[in-house]
């Protein structure tokens, strides 16, 4: 009886460690140049 509550609560830390890991963590936001060439067809004159 002592195993399957141990395991639900190391369960239960395990979610809640994971939790405030990803919403403390400061992801950097990509920061690559794109660059692309619009042919002046579509460009009305």
């Amino acid at each position: 009886m002592k195993l399957p509550l141990a395991i639900f609560i190391l369960l239960l830390a395990s979610i809640g460690g994971g939790f405030a890991f990803l919403s403390t963590w400061d992801i950097p936001a990509p920061s690559s140049t794109v660059e692309k060439v619009i042919p002046n067809d579509r460009f009305q004159k």
